[in-house]
């Protein structure tokens, strides 16, 4: 039988340590395959995103983008997840599409991340105060509970909000002036929708951990050039981000990397690849989110599901 997900039903079992694990352990099977398929009418679009891994099954995850449902208060974004089995590829189960992408995407960057890092990181600086950055509060607090979180956007009632919805759990405070908060951080995430670079070289300061999560078409990036020129590179999947995101595309187009300085992506793990150089330089993380993360991300939260029906 195919059972019905939903964030409700599962969320309060689900770790985002749990979760980094299982994308680890899950970059240690065969690379997947991967299709997007996009349809086109007026200002809306279907997007579907394929996967299959070879020892974890397939899974294909569909999404809808209507602008305008806004106007009538109906999310712009719907859709869902089905993962198939391993075995004999029958669908197990239809997954909340704001569930996965919620939890994919802030635990991809939380692997970098862990991973990366420097030594006892202290400041947070999050640039955006929308979902993802409530996400990645989460999640960073998990691995990293002594963080003090600094938040930047651009309209500041938004990052009010958020800061007074994360206060009691958390040192978190709204900064007015980016370039001093980027350069007091340790770590610094973006999660905007610009597509213009939002973070600037000038003000990193040596060490930092940089995680790049919003940009995801061709036109869009948030860091400059400086900063991908003094940072040691890395990308959670090459085939999903090189050639596909405008962090990288543009920059490769003006000639100011080329794709020899990607340092490594998650299947470099098990080699060692993917990891800190040493204690002093620049870390650049782009979070690319490709479909075979939705994958192993549904695959988690399909068993946490599984293991709630048996201590029920």
């Amino acid at each position: 039988m195919v059972v019905n997900i939903e964030g409700k039903s599962v969320e309060a079992v689900l770790d985002w340590l749990e979760l980094i694990d299982c994308l680890q352990e899950g970059h240690l099977y065969p690379q997947p395959q991967l299709e997007d398929n996009l349809l086109v009418q007026g200002p809306n679009r279907m997007l579907n995103r394929l996967a299959w891994i070879e020892g974890l099954g397939s899974a294909v995850k569909t999404c809808t983008i209507y602008p305008d449902n806004a106007e009538n208060e109906i999310p712009a974004i719907n859709g869902m997840m089905t993962i198939f089995s391993n075995d004999n590829g029958t669908p197990e189960a239809i997954i909340d599409f704001h569930l996965v992408t919620k939890w994919k995407t802030a635990a991809d960057s939380l692997l970098a991340t862990s991973l990366l890092a420097p030594h006892n990181p202290r400041k947070y600086l999050v640039i955006g105060a929308g979902t993802v950055a409530r996400s990645l509060i989460e999640a960073y607090m998990t691995l990293f509970p002594e963080l003090e979180i600094m938040v930047w956007n651009r309209t500041r009632s938004r990052v009010m909000e958020l800061v007074d919805d994360y206060q009691d759990i958390c040192v978190i405070n709204n900064v007015e002036d980016l370039p001093k908060a980027a350069g007091m951080s340790d770590i610094i995430s973006c999660a905007t929708m610009f597509q213009d670079p939002v973070l600037r070289g000038d003000w990193i300061s040596p060490s930092t951990h940089i995680d790049l999560v919003g940009a995801f078409t061709p036109e869009m990036r948030e860091a400059d050039d400086k900063i991908l020129r003094i940072g040691d590179l890395f990308v959670d999947y090459r085939r999903t981000t090189v050639d596909h995101i405008g962090e990288l595309t543009i920059p490769m187009a003006n000639g100011i990397l080329s794709e020899d300085d990607v340092i490594a992506d998650f299947y470099d793990i098990k080699s060692g690849g993917f990891a800190r150089k040493s204690d002093e330089g620049v870390t650049v993380f782009k979070n690319g989110g490709g479909a075979h993360l939705d994958l192993m991300t549904g695959r988690y939260i399909y068993q946490k599901w599984q293991q709630s029906q048996i201590c029920s």
